[in-house]
């Protein structure tokens, strides 16, 4: 009987033990639970979270948004969340390095985008402590972002004066490069300004079209090689709550972040932007490649987007961003004959 009670004991000790040193950390969430970055990125790294540092980490999504996708950021920096993550241009002027990643024709793949703007990122801007009060523990960037239009046209000259909902960014300064006119609104409100006839179109990579159910109002999809422009994003935890983790979990979670997490999450966004191609041609959705003329025409008309931004980047920033932009360009190329 003794014995029995103390291998009782020992158990409940041991489960006890075990119970109290897990760590919950609380993750804010603005997406549906079904979006690719929710279902095939976070939820599959928070699991990699849990395995590599063996039960000791578990992350908790939160069923109901704190408040809007721009305020993620600071959800972190002031503990309202520990983990929160987010896109970079939601709050303008606040990371302007980040506009780095945004630029038109740097990778028709997420996934080599995602890497080699981990690696640059990592090696040549950290320092700038542009996420301070947080811990970064990675970047990323979704797929090429496309014109969408909900009328049927032949050619770049044909799309100037059409009305498109953008979301902000480098998005914007390539609309108007395009003579297009810009309305900026969140992307769930897009549905509501293309069937009411406020937009003619949207800009946006090739997943979302499908996701948000857009494929019912867009008739064609103008394919720009690199797109017209891409999105940076992060993930980001309390700068407390991260110094406040084991020296062992920190570099557990270290090992799945970063340039695992820019992998997972690029493959995640390629796999989601080829799948929405296809539900958006079974829907009837006309995906249009740019004639050759066009192809210069655009070139033409967006380079010097990337020559203006570089040139601002600079200013407030105080850094060779032409430099760095020449890098993240070798680091694409390099993952790309890889």
């Amino acid at each position: 009987m003794l014995f029995r009670v103390i291998i009782f004991c020992f158990v409940f000790l041991v489960s006890f033990k075990s119970f109290a040193d897990t760590t919950t950390l609380r993750m804010a969430n603005w997406l549906p639970p079904t979006h690719p970055w929710v279902l095939n990125i976070m939820i599959p790294w928070i699991e990699k979270v849990k395995i590599a540092t063996e039960d000791r980490i578990n992350i908790e999504i939160l069923n109901a948004p704190l408040g809007p996708p721009p305020a993620h950021f600071d959800f972190a920096v002031n503990g309202i969340a520990d983990i929160t993550f987010g896109v970079h241009n939601y709050t303008a002027g606040r990371f302007p390095a980040t506009r780095l990643a945004e630029l038109p024709f740097l990778s028709n793949s997420s996934e080599i985008l995602s890497v080699a703007w981990q690696r640059i990122y990592e090696r040549e801007l950290l320092k700038l402590n542009e996420h301070k009060g947080t811990h970064l523990l990675g970047v990323f960037t979704h797929g090429p972002g496309q014109l969408w239009l909900s009328s049927f046209h032949n050619s770049l000259e044909s799309i100037k004066g059409l009305k498109i909902r953008i979301g902000g960014g480098i998005a914007q300064s390539s609309a108007k490069a395009l003579g297009l006119v810009p309305l900026q609104a969140p992307v769930t409100k897009a549905y509501e300004l293309l069937s009411g006839g406020v937009a003619d179109g949207i800009t946006l990579p090739a997943e979302s079209i499908s996701f948000f159910k857009l494929d019912r109002i867009i008739k064609q999809g103008f394919l720009v090689e690199g797109g017209l422009y891409n999105v940076s994003m992060f993930v980001v935890m309390n700068k407390n709550k991260w110094d406040s983790l084991s020296k062992i979990d920190q570099e557990a979670i270290t090992s799945v972040s970063g340039l695992e997490l820019a992998k997972l999450a690029g493959k995640a966004w390629d796999n989601a932007d080829r799948e929405g191609i296809t539900i958006s041609k079974q829907n009837g959705v006309k995906i249009k490649q740019l004639p050759e003329d066009d192809k210069k025409l655009v070139k033409k008309l967006l380079s010097p987007i990337i020559e203006e931004t570089l040139k601002k980047i600079e200013k407030e920033k105080n850094i060779d961003a032409h430099k760095i932009y020449s890098l993240l360009l070798e680091e694409i190329k390099s993952l790309e004959n890889y």
